[in-house]
């Protein structure tokens, strides 16, 4: 097969039958020989139950049905793993990312000789402190991660069979998917595009917590830095209260009858050496937890049913 096209769906029913029909043709395009991949994320809305009727009409689509909802990240690799094409173009499909855009990654790969052509954004089309956030985020991220995660990605993608099968070789039960496909290495093509507003008024699932729960895990999977920040902090703190307890002992060898009194800085020093304290706990427990996560090796998805269209 030479072309496989994934996708999830996640309370999609507003845009699925326009991204499938506008999907379809732009494969059309380049071959004839394509299947597309609708990953059912356990979708609460009539998702399946549409994409299942647009299959009858388009025998292309196959339909990957999780027996719950397991997190978009999860579903990318459900799709890809599924997917049997030479090339695998992987796209969201609110229609945020065009299915159009694929003829421009093709061409992209056919004259680079890369195994990936990636979609980054030209300009965030989210409110102004969200983009703050995004990009306070990024430059935090690379900082303290060993493998430089490119700035403003999207999802869509088009890449090769073999850089593919890297990334599902990837067995990380916390999964942080910008940084894996970083991290997999090859060589990688930047495709500057624009994203278009959101077609249907439905909000986006990536709530704030959801986007700090991401933004937790993205450090913790990439980055050991703030081991080393805990340490260096700790011994910040060691030093300052060694360079305090000596400034004292001095005061008070020149100045005997001095009285050392202060209630207001031993509360200070108490407030903040607990928060500290609280502060350094938390983040060990953020690792030890992904380890706990990580050792109990379960799978990352599990598959209910896969409809295969009968071509």
């Amino acid at each position: 097969m030479k072309l496989s096209i994934v996708s999830t769906m996640y309370r999609s029913s507003p845009f699925l039958e326009e991204f499938c029909a506008r999907t379809l043709r732009a494969a059309q395009a380049l071959t004839p020989d394509f299947e597309l991949i609708l990953v059912n994320d356990g979708s609460p809305d009539d998702s399946l139950a549409l994409a299942l009727k647009l299959q009858s009409a388009a025998p292309h689509i196959q339909v990957v049905d999780l027996s719950r909802n397991f997190g978009h990240h999860a579903a990318i690799v459900a799709g890809l793993e599924q997917s049997r094409g030479e090339r695998v173009f992987l796209i969201d499909c609110d229609l945020e990312e065009q299915p159009e855009w694929l003829s421009v990654f093709a061409e992209k790969l056919d004259t680079s000789g890369a195994d990936v052509a990636f979609g980054v954004q030209q300009e965030r089309v989210a409110a102004y402190t969200s983009n703050l956030f995004g990009e306070t985020f990024w430059k935090a991220l690379n900082f303290m991660s060993s493998v430089p995660i490119p700035h403003n990605p999207m999802t869509c993608r088009l890449m090769t069979r073999r850089f593919v099968d890297a990334v599902v070789r990837v067995e990380d039960r916390v999964l942080y998917l910008a940084g894996v496909f970083a991290w997999t290495g090859f060589r990688q093509e930047p495709v500057l595009l624009k994203k278009i507003a959101r077609a249907t008024t439905s909000k986006s699932t990536y709530n704030l917590p959801r986007k700090i729960i991401q933004v937790v895990d993205s450090f913790s999977s990439f980055s050991v830095m703030p081991l080393s920040l805990i340490f260096f902090l700790g011994l910040l703190i060691w030093l300052g209260s060694m360079t305090f307890a000596l400034y004292l002992l001095v005061q008070k060898l020149l100045t005997p009858t001095l009285i050392l009194s202060g209630f207001t800085t031993i509360t200070l020093s108490i407030w903040f050496l607990g928060g500290i304290t609280i502060l350094v706990l938390g983040v060990l427990g953020l690792y030890l937890a992904k380890v706990f996560q990580e050792v109990k090796r379960r799978p990352l998805y599990l598959v209910r049913d896969v409809y295969r269209g009968e071509k």
